[in-house]
């Protein structure tokens, strides 16, 4: 019998950690309002929803929490559950805290893994450079995305991670919606991109943070003409 400073030990298995029904309910709610398959302000119908994925009715609702809390969905009373609408100061809004959480990981990147990150921010954007010269709007889109969820993930903080996945989602919420709309320079889009990984590559924050700040303004500026049209 192991003694109590036998278990646990390094190397030993462990059980796999499984995501609960719900998890993954949320999860593909969540895909399924960023890549427009829910559209902004539609009802999220429980008997519908529940057989179109196979699950009964308590996870879906705990699922459908999780995205009230997130903001994805929001409630009105005596009606239910709708997929969130954003106008241009939501819009505005998503933008400064984008700003907020990517120049924080910005700054945790240059300080603590600014070598990792760039191997892991070249290969991202290598996807974006593929993706353009294919002309595939959608698959920039997807990787356009990848590159900024690497970007903070590149932070090694949780929390900054957890608060960017619902604001990328809102992100590509806007895109999806305004698609046809959204003027897209697929050239300008990687060029920008490439621009931070030189200057995290130059370990240059001030340069990195500047070119952060104009590439999600310049973003902001073509969303919200987007939207006025």
């Amino acid at each position: 019998m192991l003694g109590i400073d036998e278990q646990n030990q390094p190397g030993e298995l462990e059980p796999v950690q499984r995501k609960s029904t719900a998890a993954i309910v949320a999860d593909q709610l969540r895909s399924a309002i960023m890549y427009g398959s829910l559209p902004p302000g539609s009802q999220m119908g429980e008997a519908d929803l529940a057989a179109r994925l196979g699950v009964s009715r308590g996870p879906l609702r705990e699922a459908m929490q999780r995205l009230v809390q997130e903001g994805l969905l929001h409630s009105e009373p005596h009606r239910g559950l709708f997929v969130a609408t954003m106008d241009a100061d939501d819009i505005r809004d998503l933008y400064t805290a984008r700003l907020a959480v990517e120049r924080a990981a910005c700054e945790q990147i240059i300080r603590y893994r600014r070598v990792e990150a760039v191997a892991e921010l070249t290969a991202a954007h290598s996807r974006m450079v593929a993706a353009a010269s294919r002309g595939d709007r959608g698959e920039l889109t997807d990787a356009d995305q990848e590159f900024h969820e690497t970007l903070v993930r590149g932070s090694g903080s949780p929390r900054l991670q957890r608060m960017a996945r619902t604001l990328l989602v809102e992100k590509r919420m806007c895109l999806t919606a305004l698609q046809d709309k959204y003027p897209a320079d697929a050239q300008a889009l990687v060029d920008e991109h490439r621009g931070l990984v030189a200057a995290l590559e130059a370990g240059d924050e001030l340069l990195l943070l500047t070119r952060l700040e104009a590439h999600m303004n310049d973003a902001l500026e073509r969303l919200n003409g987007s939207l006025a049209e």
